[in-house]
């Protein structure tokens, strides 16, 4: 299935009547109320806000990055809050980029919800009917059971990297940032050395993803030989990650993994190298 769909083909699925859970994932890293103010203000009729900080992450420790993600057992507990049965179709949408909604699409994937696609373009691209009422979750008739996370690395995994250079790891950051330049969100400037840059902006083609051809020939160019399975993504927090990681499935190439701690994780530990 297409991780990906269109606003003409959401449309027609709501017209349908088809069970289908929309969900407004629209977020500002520097204002965390912002996003549930512009849902509050209008929305896809029917979408339900799903917030990163509130739902799509775990507690923090000041050691386990920005945006940890929940422990299996309390991410089950919130999809089965949120109304998440395996079997329902969700479609994930924001207006920056799809970058928190391709959160939501990982962590549902990751755990064993196969029917979950992106809004490409996101509420830009919607010229149907808007919203103003905010819709309340209907809590799954019965609860949900707690999955791991497949295609997650750890930090464990990322350190013995450094010496083994098995895996390719991919940032998702701008490159300023990834260049120890203008951090504003982290204590730490810079980059876990040996990484490759890679924009999750270069995934688009104005706010719409590029061709899967295209996006193949990117990641080939990228990436070389190297297989989708010896590939993990991160990020500031593990939010745009999954952006790339995205992309990489929208191309068919299946099977690359994600640093959740990502950068917000690793520059917690001053004895970490620090690349530039």
């Amino acid at each position: 299935m297409n991780p990906l769909i269109t606003a003409n083909q959401l449309e027609e699925i709501i017209n349908s009547g088809e069970d289908v859970l929309i969900c407004d994932c629209r977020f500002d890293l520097a204002n965390p109320s912002a996003g549930k103010t512009a849902y509050l203000e209008n929305h896809i009729p029917g979408a339900l806000y799903v917030d990163l900080d509130q739902d799509l992450s775990g507690s923090k420790t000041g050691k386990n990055g920005r945006h940890p993600l929940p422990s299996p057992e309390d991410w089950a507990e919130t999809k089965t809050r949120l109304g998440m049965d395996n079997n329902t179709l969700v479609v994930a949408y924001d207006n920056q980029g799809s970058i928190f909604a391709s959160r939501l699409w990982w962590m549902l994937k990751a755990t064993g919800h196969a029917n979950v696609r992106v809004l490409d373009g996101g509420l830009d691209t919607w010229s149907g009917p808007i919203g103003k009422t905010p819709r309340q979750p209907t809590a799954s008739a019965h609860p949900i059971d707690a999955m791991p996370y497949v295609g997650l690395a750890l930090l464990e995994e990322v350190l013995t990297n450094l010496q083994t250079h098995q895996k390719k790891i991919v940032d998702a950051r701008a490159s300023d940032r990834f260049h120890g330049e203008n951090e504003t969100l982290d204590p730490v400037g810079g980059h876990i050395p040996g990484a490759l840059n890679h924009c999750y902006k270069e995934n688009l083609s104005g706010k719409l993803f590029k061709s899967p051809e295209q996006l193949y020939q990117d990641y080939v160019d990228l990436l070389g030989t190297t297989k989708a399975a010896e590939v993990i993504h991160q990020c500031g927090s593990g939010v745009t990650a999954c952006h790339n990681l995205l992309a990489m499935e929208v191309a068919g190439l299946r099977g690359a993994r994600l640093y959740a701690g990502s950068w917000s994780e690793w520059c917690a530990d001053p004895s970490r190298p620090v690349g530039r």
